[in-house]
């Protein structure tokens, strides 16, 4: 299924604090063209994906609704999938599929993805992952604990759990600690009044056989101590140092070490695997904070709580990272990245992306105008954050068959899309294009022009000639120039000798330079 690249348009009307947006955009459409249509500007740019699509109960009402060619696919397009539907999970398989793919393009090889699932799709999804990012690749299958209240299902458990998959794109991933409490420095004291603080005792065996750590160690009154069955943790010199400094004491008859781990060298506590409702809430939670911001009604149904999604913030992102979330539903990912910025003092944005879900017996239904949207302006005035966003709708396709109707994107949509095209990278100095002398950006020891002007008449006059080639020397001398243009008047040698390779639009201008 081949996906063109589309605009995004932004839509004043719908943005609020625009000033604050500080990169925060909330984009209107069907996520699988946003996805493709957000890679020029952001390709490896993402640090953390945090979605919740569909569970696949057969009670949320969605549809597979992609435009592909094939007519036995087409034949489920517009049907809602319920239970009774033989075909779900393939259906919602073929949903998640390029999906995947396009968010793995978008994140940074220091980025992660969370999925929250539960049991009616966690294995397909778990085999799924590890095809898309590979088995060494995943980190965690955190249970989430989103219901606290007893569910009286007769002869059924009653269910508290969902499941949030963990991967990371590569191993420059690096995991943050969380805050430790006095809960967990408990287990802290200073019984021998260590002038060093609280400890606890550490294990000094070592975990794998390692000869080299085999060695016995004698106590100040000649005792041997033999070594465990594996080797001690440590080689005999640092063991030796951390004695004389007494991090590692004697027991009072002399027949075993005391290793201690002060409680002042602790920065912080890995995140465990299992995600209480009392630390970071349940879906009741995230309820109540919708009827806060509307009025004492939850216009969505399953709404997270943005306590879950700030840890997911700190344990993935640094300050001033992007975080994407391509399932948006009530805007969840968005307020808890506001709160965590303003309880944090970071700069961290934040990009949503979500559906109309308008149909024909609800041809006004806005999901992320009136829900997604709203949520975000109300939490900013009702919490005071100092932070906005910018609202973009899907705009005309970026192809051959769009451009030669009319129907033309601005010169700086098309020079984002023409340098991806070009480079397979985003354009970062998207300030440096210069649409009057044509100029679009520079990628190692090439440079990328673009003779492109958004008037049908105007462009089919604009063509790559002498004049102009010579300019564009004299600009980027010893650089090899890429000029995107409608037409060329210069031949093979001239351009060949020049270093300049043209690149004819729009018909040349969907083939990836190699």
């Amino acid at each position: 299924m081949a996906v063109p690249f589309h605009t995004l348009d932004e839509v004043p009307e719908l943005q609020y604090q625009p000033e604050k947006a500080n990169g925060n955009m909330i984009i209107e459409g069907d996520n699988l063209i946003a996805l493709k249509a957000l890679l020029p500007q952001f390709a490896g740019r993402i640090k953390c994906v945090c979605i919740d699509p569909p569970y696949n109960t057969g009670e949320e009402g969605w549809t597979y609704n992609d435009k592909v060619n094939s007519p036995l696919i087409n034949d489920w397009l517009g049907k809602v999938v319920g239970k009774d539907d033989l075909t779900r999970h393939d259906k919602w398989l073929c949903m998640m599929v390029p999906r995947l793919k396009l968010l793995r393009d978008l994140l940074s090889d220091e980025g992660v993805m969370f999925i929250f699932c539960d049991d009616n799709e966690q294995n397909n999804l778990r085999n799924l992952m590890n095809e898309i990012f590979g088995e060494d690749n995943f980190l965690a299958n955190i249970i989430w604990q989103h219901s606290i209240q007893a569910k009286g299902y007769a002869e059924k458990f009653s269910l508290h759990h969902n499941h949030v998959l963990m991967y990371q794109k590569t191993e420059l991933f690096g995991l943050k600690t969380l805050e430790r409490t006095e809960e967990h420095n408990k287990n802290y004291s200073n019984p021998d009044n260590d002038p060093n603080g609280d400890w606890r005792t550490g294990d000094i065996r070592n975990s794998l056989y390692r000869p080299n750590l085999i060695y016995d160690i004698t106590t100040p009154s000649g005792k041997t101590i033999s070594p465990p069955s594996n080797g001690w943790r440590f080689s005999k010199e640092t063991m030796q140092k951390k004695i004389d400094s007494k991090q590692i004491v004697f027991n009072d008859d002399e027949t075993r070490l005391i290793f201690k781990i002060y409680l002042k060298d602790v920065k912080g506590r890995v995140p465990e695997t299992i995600w209480f409702g009392k630390e970071v809430g349940t879906t009741r939670d995230g309820k109540n904070i919708l009827k806060e911001l509307f009025d004492g009604t939850a216009p969505f149904e399953t709404p997270k709580p943005i306590e879950i999604i700030k840890r997911i913030i700190k344990v993935s992102t640094e300050e001033y990272d992007y975080v994407l979330d391509s399932f948006a539903g009530s805007g969840s990912t968005m307020h808890a990245l506001f709160d965590h910025n303003k309880s944090n003092e970071s700069f961290l944005s934040c990009i949503l992306i979500q559906m109309p879900e308008n149909s024909e017996t609800k041809p006004d239904k806005n999901i992320c105008r009136d829900i997604t949207c709203e949520r975000v302006k109300r939490a900013i005035d009702k919490y005071g954050y100092d932070s906005g966003f910018k609202y973009y709708r899907l705009g005309i396709p970026i192809d051959a068959e769009t451009m030669l109707t009319g129907q033309l994107p601005t010169y700086n949509q098309l020079a984002k899309y023409v340098y991806y095209l070009c480079t397979g990278d985003n354009l970062e100095a998207e300030d440096k294009i210069n649409e009057a002398d044509y100029f679009v950006g520079e990628y190692g020891k090439q440079v990328i022009y673009l003779v492109y002007k958004q008037d049908y008449e105007t462009l089919t006059r604009l063509a790559l000639n002498l004049t102009l080639a010579e300019k564009i020397k004299q600009q980027q001398p010893g650089k090899k120039r890429i000029v995107y243009a409608p037409s060329c008047f210069l031949d093979e040698e001239y351009l060949t000798d020049n270093q300049i390779e043209y690149v004819g639009i729009p018909y040349n201008l969907f083939q990836r330079n190699k």
